[in-house]
């Protein structure tokens, strides 16, 4: 597997971890729609949380948040939007990003971005 995706993969994991540990409730992991993907779907009260997950282990190329491109973050509304409309019960929703870097010898970073507006 590429070394990308298995970065990628871990942080995902990690997230779901950290998420959890912080008092969230993971409903979803990798949820698909047709082409569009949501890394996690958690709800904390009565807020349904969208999470775009961004993994690094440098900053060689700069932050893993700055990586998320403006299709990207329409993806995510596209498949948030399916996923209401097969859940409609959730009337709150809030798009977050949880930025990972994971650097050699450093205690690795958790950096959220909440209610990001695209």
């Amino acid at each position: 597997m590429h070394h990308n995706k298995l970065t990628g993969n871990k942080g995902e994991q990690m997230a779901a971890a950290y998420l959890h540990e912080n008092g969230y409730e993971i409903l979803e992991l990798n949820w698909r729609y047709g082409h569009w993907e949501v890394d996690i779907i958690a709800a904390k009260g009565r807020m349904l949380y969208f999470f775009e997950i961004k993994t690094r282990t440098s900053d060689r190329f700069g932050y893993p948040e700055e990586s998320i491109s403006k299709k990207k973050m329409q993806n995510l509304r596209n498949a948030a939007e399916q996923y209401q409309e097969l859940y409609p019960d959730w009337k709150y929703l809030q798009f977050n990003v949880l930025a990972i870097t994971m650097q050699s010898g450093k205690a690795v970073e958790y950096f959220m971005l909440e209610d990001v507006y695209f």
